[in-house]
């Protein structure tokens, strides 16, 4: 097991030992280019990072970019910004020899000049032929010009679609938490919800004030996930499918943010024993683009609770297991993670504690008993075909 360590960090396989050696090469040449001291070269390599320019495939480097994240937001507090240059930090110029020195010194010879030749000394039939293939050169030219120009205009279009949908994304929920708690003048007295489970049985449940104004808005809120100090902030939706609002908004307008929502099997009022939170994994960091921050065990131990309130109820979790995973063939007998709602036993539930345990990249010292409530929060992980970044936490029960 020694020999699969890369940078204080053991992994389980040899392919994920592979993995961790190509980040930490690719650490190590990125360290080699910026330098660290410099706040402007550091803020926009956290940039890049962020724009997906640098991708990296395991938790060495996640853990890379948690350091530049700490170490650009300090510079941020600083006062420091991307265009930032340190007098101490200036790089000297290379002085370059003469041509004839440089030639000598790596055996490369100096072209000679060429000389200019006239169209006038070629006879008229080769002149022909010459400015033929001077033509045909130009057009090729100004073909390749216009196709470049083309996918240049793609490109700005896409990454300005990109970040107008991001713009507008970070504004409609930074207005949506602002309405969180605020009162609707044409609401009085309690707001209800009915839930028809069946003939006989109907549930009349009050919505908790501060989201009755939300709910008013849109009835397929099912409530709110908060985690302090990271921008997890959002309402949480609920349908009767997987698949809205993977790019819709809470406005119910086409968004490619999508929106945090529960599993459609999951049941808040008879109670699941686990709820599962999907989220996409934005680039830009909007919804779980942060969550694998969670890899790192100091950042765990940093943002441990996690607030997550149906529309009825208040509710404080606890993180307990954080892993990876992947989305499996119906055919492929292994723990799947999305498909633990309700533990029929107490054996089950035991079994299921034991697979999340063995997957987790680090021990939180939080277990949970069979009757405990789970919340498992679920994005998209680029480090294999189909992966997933998982957190998963168990609620706190509050003493009277």
């Amino acid at each position: 097991m020694a020999g699969f360590e890369v940078s204080g960090r053991r992994f389980r396989t040899e392919s994920d030992y592979q993995a961790a050696l190509r980040d930490q090469a690719k650490i190590e040449k990125i360290k080699s280019q910026v330098n660290m001291e410099q706040p402007g070269e550091v803020i926009t390599l956290y940039a890049d990072i962020g724009a997906g320019v640098y991708r990296f495939e395991t938790v060495v480097g996640n853990d890379f970019d948690d350091e530049i994240y700490e170490l650009a937001e300090q510079y941020k507090r600083q006062g420091y910004n991307k265009d930032s240059r340190l007098p101490s930090g200036k790089k000297k110029k290379s002085k370059a020899g003469s041509p004839r020195k440089e030639a000598r010194r790596t055996g490369k010879t100096t072209p000679l000049k060429e000389k200019k030749v006239s169209l006038d000394e070629f006879d008229k039939e080769m002149q022909k032929e010459i400015l033929h293939e001077l033509k045909k050169r130009e057009k090729r030219r100004k073909l390749a010009v216009v196709i470049c120009s083309f996918v240049a205009v793609l490109c700005f279009g896409y990454f300005g679609i990109y970040y107008y949908f991001s713009d507008r994304t970070q504004a409609d929920y930074e207005d949506l938490a602002e309405l969180k708690g605020k009162g609707n003048s044409t609401l009085t007295g309690s707001l209800f919800r009915e839930i028809h489970y069946s003939e006989d049985e109907t549930i009349q449940l009050e919505v908790l004030e501060e989201y009755r104004t939300l709910y008013s808005k849109n009835k397929k809120l099912i409530g709110w996930l908060k985690i302090d100090d990271t921008n997890i902030d959002y309402p949480v939706m609920q349908t009767a499918n997987n698949e809205y609002y993977l790019d819709h908004n809470f406005n119910q307008e086409y968004d490619k943010n999508g929106s945090l929502f529960l599993d459609k099997d999951c049941d808040v009022v008879h109670r699941n024993t686990n709820l599962i939170i999907y989220g996409h994994h934005m680039k830009s960091g909007k919804m779980f683009g942060n969550l694998n921050r969670y890899s790192s065990e100091d950042y765990g131990k940093k943002h441990s609770r996690i607030q997550f309130d149906t529309i009825y109820e208040k509710g404080t979790y606890e993180i307990m297991y954080v892993f990876r995973s992947r989305i499996y063939n119906e055919d492929e007998v292994v723990f799947k993670y999305y498909q633990f709602f309700d533990a029929a036993s107490e054996k089950e539930f035991d079994s299921n504690m034991q697979e999340m345990a063995e997957l987790s990249l680090y021990d939180t010292g939080v277990t949970a008993s069979y009757g405990d409530e789970l919340l498992t929060l679920s994005t998209c992980d680029s480090s294999e075909t189909d992966g997933r970044f998982v957190v998963v936490a168990k609620r706190v029960r509050e003493e009277n």
